[in-house]
């Protein structure tokens, strides 16, 4: 049985503990404090228009503080707080601040990753409707990956309001229309004062973190069984042990995740251990000590043995040696054409999203 040695906690610094009382789960405070971190960020973002001759070495430090130290984990918090709210209800508006007022700093254009996650993704459970599924390409090529990537980066918002509409989440729709345009309107009006430090500080962040995202999800959903691809143990991997888990918050288990999207990232761990039998029994993938854009790089690099080695047996599954354990994973990145299974209902996780209510 795979031990896991990924964080079960999270301690909330001293000068966020203010905020506590006002938090839907008292544990979520680090997200306080790792949202303060990102608007001291975001203000030495905004710094940059004025820095004049210091510009560029400004933009220097800053791209380093933001690629090494916060986008990843950025991007992973809000990916937990448009699942669970950060605040309570009767503090509800401040829940805006993390997809409005310090999204657009780290790549993250304010309602559209809510509604292509929450209000798309997770209803289409990367079946034939999911407009980002990995099953109709070869998912260990990186030709294949590049026409992936290049859709998302110029049809994205298309594809994606066209789906709203057709689907009648007029709300939704409403939301994510509003929010591109008036960040499309900000970024052009930005682009007229200083073309310099709106690239630097809104429009490469843009660009990378959708990069990494689509770069995420194709190694999220890599190994897909030919024969269940509605099945989340088969369509989706989990990595374990990973620095990646300790620093974005348990994202590894994406089994878990899908399973029961609204799961706080701290049980992961343990509801992973606790259902460790029906991995087995549905023959999961499970990597340990690579995270998803190692498994991305591996993959479209056919490093099969790498792969392999963090390959972990799982009770009630087959035995396998290594050379069948590379014809497992090269088995199940094949396309997946004219399936069109239905997504798993969940009791009990965002039933619709139709009124595209987030969990504000």
């Amino acid at each position: 049985m795979p031990q896991t040695l990924d964080a079960r906690q999270a301690a909330t610094p001293r000068y966020a503990r203010w905020a506590v009382h006002l938090l839907h789960d008292p544990r979520d405070g680090v997200f306080v404090a790792l949202a303060m971190q990102c608007a001291a960020l975001s203000l030495a973002g905004v710094g940059l228009f004025f820095a004049g001759r210091f510009f560029w070495a400004g933009a220097l430090i800053y791209w380093l503080v933001l690629c090494l130290g916060l986008v990843d984990r950025f991007t992973l918090m809000l990916h937990c707080t448009s699942h669970r709210p950060l605040f309570a209800r009767r503090h509800a508006r401040l829940n805006r601040i993390i997809p409005w007022l310090l999204a657009p700093f780290f790549g993250q254009t304010p309602e559209t990753y809510f509604a292509h996650h929450v209000g798309m993704h997770h209803q289409e459970e990367n079946l034939a409707g999911d407009l980002s599924t990995t099953m109709r390409y070869r998912r260990d090529s990186l030709g294949a990956w590049l026409r992936y990537w290049g859709r998302f980066m110029t049809l994205g918002i298309v594809d994606l309001s066209r789906y709203l509409a057709r689907r009648r989440r007029r709300k939704l729709l409403r939301r994510v229309l509003v929010g591109e345009g008036l960040y499309l309107l900000a970024v052009l009006a930005l682009l007229l004062f200083d073309p310099a430090a709106t690239l630097v500080v809104f429009l490469a962040p843009l660009v990378l973190i959708r990069t990494l995202m689509m770069m995420g999800n194709w190694a999220q959903h890599a190994f897909v069984s030919p024969d269940r691809p509605e099945d989340p143990y088969r369509a989706s991997l989990t990595c374990i042990n990973t620095r990646y888990n300790r620093r974005c918050f348990n994202d590894g288990y994406h089994v878990v995740h899908h399973l029961t999207p609204r799961c706080h990232w701290t049980e992961h761990p343990e509801r992973f251990e606790r259902t460790l039998p029906e991995y087995g029994r549905h023959d999961a993938i499970v990597l340990e000590g690579l995270d998803f854009f190692q498994v991305w790089v591996l993959l479209v690099t056919h490093r099969w043995r790498r792969l392999a080695r963090a390959f972990v047996q799982l009770p009630g599954a087959p035995a396998r040696s290594e050379a069948e354990v590379i014809a497992l994973l090269r088995g199940r990145v094949g396309p997946i054409l004219g399936r069109e299974a239905a997504p798993r209902a969940r009791a009990g996780e965002h039933p619709t999203v139709e009124a595209g209510e987030s969990p504000a």
